[in-house]
């Protein structure tokens, strides 16, 4: 079992090059406070891992294993690797951390989620996200990739099974309802008309075919940090801070699915299935079934939504619902915070933010914080499991864990 002992996020509302920060800068920063949010020192970490998109493009760096050595003379010699896996890679980067621990490598790892994005004009930040596609092969008419792939995903729905725009609206209503309770997040003091959540051309413009712009998730700079530990390193953790075991948490399961780059092809290949993606229910199960749980054992859930299609089609997917009828439990308030099973109580993406690379980490982060009981003013009443979804490119790439209390 891997324990998690906390971690630290930026304020996805900052711009970075407005702050004077660079992507080196914000590394140091993450990775001083969350030594500072846990109590470990730089001695203490024995492997470090970096989730990161595209800084070659946004930043015009790469190699960002690097950076630790940066931070304090003690990482200077620390084993480290950047991981890639587009909105995915920050999960990515758990992997592999945890397969360490797993394998008694080492008892202590660093993961580190970061992304600088909003240092370059919006049609160019589209292009260098845009990489996550099957580049020359699919969307070449559009003029905002992923916009149009998910435009897709919404139309493919209404096809199968029959969409309302009004759904999709309640997911970002809630989303951006969320995001005002959560101090970190990019859109926690945006203000909105009563036309903002319709298809009103004015207050929501539509952005590429079906997609709006109260329908995508945000452009962010941010960064997120976790530290893992084995049993043993946990136990040390807890009994030399005088605190219990069960304040910290533990991933109890995890899932990790990777289908075809080009859209189309998935869906053609799910074509008269039940499930659009069927490696993303893979994924949800495989973790529910390493954890030996099954739905009825989630809390809550931080799932992938860059757009709302993307979680409409988690609702079902995590079997909220049945295939087609996520609709259900948006309009019964399954998914709000008070319902059965909330989503995103964080905000998500879209009220929370997206810096790609720290998504998957801040998806860690928040389920910690909340099976913990100190997510703050977005705290889920009693939760004690929550299963993350984190998604890169078109479902190319799908990580999900499940996240709980740790036992006393």
């Amino acid at each position: 079992m891997v324990y998690i002992l906390g971690g630290w996020q930026s304020d996805f509302s900052l711009n970075w090059t407005r702050e004077g920060l660079d992507i080196a800068g914000a590394f140091t920063e993450a990775m001083n406070e969350g030594l500072a949010a846990t109590g470990l020192e730089p001695r203490d970490i024995e492997s470090g891992h970096v989730g990161n998109f595209v800084g070659e493009l946004f930043a015009g760096q790469g190699l960002l294993g690097g950076f630790f050595g940066l931070v304090h003379p003690d990482l200077d010699g620390l084993p480290t690797a950047r991981h890639e896996a587009a909105c995915a890679s920050g999960s990515v980067a758990i992997l592999a951390a945890t397969a360490e621990i797993e394998a008694g490598r080492y008892d202590l790892a660093c993961v580190l989620g970061i992304e600088q994005m909003r240092n370059v004009p919006g049609q160019t930040a589209a292009e260098h996200l845009g990489a996550a596609a099957w580049t020359g092969y699919e969307f070449a008419d559009a003029t905002y990739v992923w916009p149009r792939a998910f435009s897709d995903l919404a139309e493919e729905y209404d096809t199968r099974h029959g969409l309302k725009y009004e759904h999709l609206m309640r997911i970002a209503e809630i989303n951006f309802g969320n995001a005002k309770r959560n101090p970190n997040s990019q859109t926690r003091k945006y203000a909105f008309s009563d036309k903002s959540f319709t298809a009103c051309d004015e207050a929501n413009p539509v952005v590429e075919g079906r997609t709006r712009k109260m329908d995508c998730g945000q452009v962010t700079d941010g960064a997120s940090v976790v530290f893992l530990a084995s049993d043993k390193r946990a136990a040390e953790y807890a009994a030399k801070r005088g605190i219990p075991l069960s304040s910290l948490s533990r991933i109890s399961g995890w899932g990790h699915r990777s289908a075809p780059i080009g859209y189309k092809q998935k869906v053609r290949a799910s074509a008269g299935q039940p499930y659009v993606f069927p490696q993303v229910r893979r994924a949800i199960e495989d973790a529910r079934a390493r954890a030996g749980i099954d739905l009825a054992s989630i809390d809550a859930v931080e799932t992938h939504d860059c757009f709302t299609a993307t979680e409409y089609m988690a609702i079902d997917h995590l079997g909220l619902t049945a295939p087609g009828e996520s609709w259900k439990a948006i309009e019964e308030g399954v998914i709000e915070m008070g319902g059965a099973c909330p989503i995103n109580p964080s905000g998500g993406l879209i009220g929370l933010g997206h810096p790609v690379g720290a998504t998957g980490v801040r998806m860690l982060l928040d389920a910690h914080k909340q099976v913990t009981g100190t997510a703050g003013d977005y705290q889920v009443e009693g939760a004690e499991r929550v299963q993350t979804l984190n998604i890169g490119g078109s479902t190319t790439t799908t990580v999900s864990f499940i996240v709980e209390r740790a036992a006393a």
